[in-house]
């Protein structure tokens, strides 16, 4: 092994990767999911990441989670059925449940309708650390799964 070889690890640098500098009283939320393929990055941050963090739960129907058969949602289950006065209700308290499971988010109003072939919900939510606001809406269809 040559002299340039054994010392070439010397010379080698790697510059440090960048950080976002926050002040220390500003939260922020970092994140990963590979579902939008038009991005050219994989990173979400802050009330991107939660609006992710919620359509991943709408996507598991309750039971299907092994370490956590509570976690989920009924819809899946309720799609086919009738979609009467308590059926929607139930729906609204789990949404209600499952917007309220993320601590980072606050619901303002929660809405549960029926469209032609499924189930709409349309949540207002705030987003607590910035006071920001957005409505959230999902379609749960009964050929397509789940459209937001």
């Amino acid at each position: 092994m040559s002299n340039l070889e054994k010392n070439l690890y010397k010379r080698v640098t790697v510059a440090p990767a960048k950080v976002e500098d926050l002040s220390k009283n500003e939260v922020a939320y970092r994140g990963f999911s590979t579902t939008d393929y038009t991005s050219n990055t994989y990173n979400l941050y802050n009330f991107e990441l939660v609006k992710q963090d919620i359509i991943n739960h709408f996507h598991i129907r309750k039971g299907e989670k092994l370490s956590d058969p509570s976690f989920g949602t009924i819809i899946w289950d309720a799609l086919f059925e009738p979609f009467t006065e308590s059926l929607r209700q139930a729906i609204l308290e789990d949404v209600t449940k499952i917007v309220n499971y993320d601590p980072r988010v606050n619901p303002v109003r929660i809405l549960v309708d029926s469209y032609e072939s499924g189930i709409q919900v349309e949540a207002d939510l705030i987003f607590i650390p910035y006071n920001l606001q957005q409505t959230m809406q999902f379609r749960f269809d009964q050929r397509a799964g789940l459209l937001n």
